[in-house]
């Protein structure tokens, strides 16, 4: 039987030519199909229906086992990022257990948890202490600052500092039980979210279980799982090497720069909280650490209404002092330090560091700091890949005109371009 191939079909019939005995006989025609036309069409046919059968059954699998798996995908995404951070230790104690790779798994995950349990459970100690101590002397403190409701009239004393409010203010009541619910509440709710956190919910144990579960295996059988993964996906070895080799480069980025970031803005930021006079210094150093991984306003958001109340209290100069020093100090570390920890490893602009963090912590919760980014730069990556393999397709870029700026030409260059045009020509040999 012929190859489909070979096969040829017809498109208009020979007319009968006579034979050498005289009788008709059919000329076969290179237009005229064979007898085993039937049969090559339905092999072709066939070949074509298992094709599309496969892959839609891996399409309904594969859709069926991410919606199972979706629940959980936080949880293996954190435990894919911290192995792919952990795998030099890993190796360290595959050489010390002479090759044995499953007891270096759960050797590297006791040393990663008690790094990680140890400063988190202490901070976290620590602010929970501290905010029990704020909410305890909310209302103590309001009733010594603007007196009781009978002896001291907080309208009035607004209407002073506040004049246009003077249509609007409430009541000398609602000031001080407002305010005292407000930071009570404030205590209240860091107390239950930490307690939450630390005490065990089901939900937290559950996904703390998932993660090292995964962990054990992704350190164990990483490289084997990773080959399967790059063998079904359809590109070039050395753009798997690229997603991997981003992958790894902005978790480590992400992670380290945020960390530092964050450390040294809550450690100043707490001394010029207590030089200032401010109750529960160490208490609103955690909250900047926490919220430094907003990049840009994440510290601004404690320390802006920090010398409010200040100013709004009457005590100019620590209010002058603490704005000098968080404006001068805390956000400028913030400034110089993140561009160069965070956006030069992750080769990213610093919007998509923005909108990468914002966007994970909003999606994921507090991991999406690191889980943004990471999507942002295999985002950046896809399609430097998809440029890179439509090189020839896709049109120029023309000039673009704007009606503030004269028209200048814009030149788009690939990732893999410019890593061309840095490495050095190699040496002609001279001839002898």
């Amino acid at each position: 039987m012929r190859s489909p191939s070979s096969a040829n079909w017809a498109t208009k019939p020979s007319l009968p030519s006579p034979g050498a005995n005289g009788v008709d006989s059919v000329t076969e025609s290179p237009h005229i199909p064979a007898q085993e036309t039937i049969l090559e069409r339905a092999a072709v046919d066939g070949s074509k229906f298992r094709t599309a059968f496969v892959v839609l059954l891996v399409v309904i699998v594969s859709g069926l086992f991410l919606a199972l798996a979706w629940p959980l995908l936080r949880p293996l995404m954190i435990g894919a990022i911290l192995s792919g951070l952990c795998t030099p230790m890993f190796n360290w104690f595959v050489r010390l257990f002479g090759g044995r790779r499953g007891l270096a798994s759960i050797a590297t995950l006791i040393v990663l948890f008690f790094i990680i349990a140890g400063p988190i459970s202490a901070m976290l100690g620590l602010a929970v202490q501290q905010a029990v101590t704020v909410s305890d002397r909310a209302l103590p403190w309001l009733q010594d600052r603007f007196g009781s409701a009978t002896s001291f009239d907080a309208n009035r004393w607004i209407i002073d500092h506040f004049p246009f409010a003077e249509d609007f203010a409430p009541s000398q009541t609602e000031i001080v039980n407002g305010l005292s619910n407000a930071v009570r509440g404030v205590g209240t709710y860091l107390v239950s979210s930490a307690s939450s956190f630390t005490a065990g919910t089901a939900g937290f144990l559950l996904e703390f279980f998932v993660m090292i579960y995964a962990m054990f295996f992704f350190l164990k059988d990483g490289r084997r799982i990773l080959a399967k993964i790059f063998y079904y996906m359809p590109l070039a070895h050395a753009d798997e090497e690229r997603i991997l080799e981003r992958f790894i480069s902005i978790s480590r980025a992400t992670i380290k720069g945020t960390l530092l970031i964050g450390l040294l803005q809550g450690t100043l930021g707490g001394l010029g909280f207590f030089f200032a006079g401010i109750g529960g210094s160490a208490f609103w150093g955690v909250i900047m650490v926490l919220l430094s991984v907003i990049p840009g306003v994440g510290a601004g958001l404690v320390w802006v209404p920090a010398v409010i109340y200040l100013y709004v209290a009457g005590q100019f100069l620590p209010a002058t002092l603490l704005l000098i020093w968080c404006a001068t100090v805390v956000s400028t570390i913030d400034n110089v330090l993140r561009p160069r920890l965070v956006g030069q490893d992750a080769q990213m602009h610093d919007l998509m560091i923005f909108i990468g963090t914002l966007g994970g912590l909003f999606l994921f919760g507090p991991i999406g700091f690191v889980i943004g980014p990471v999507v942002c730069g295999l985002f950046l990556l896809a399609w430097e890949i998809y440029g890179a393999a439509f090189r020839d397709i896709l049109p120029p870029v023309g000039e673009i005109r704007t009606s503030l700026r004269p028209a200048e030409p814009i030149k788009v260059q690939l990732d893999h371009d410019r890593k061309k045009k840095e490495s050095p020509a190699p040496r002609r040999r001279r001839k002898s």
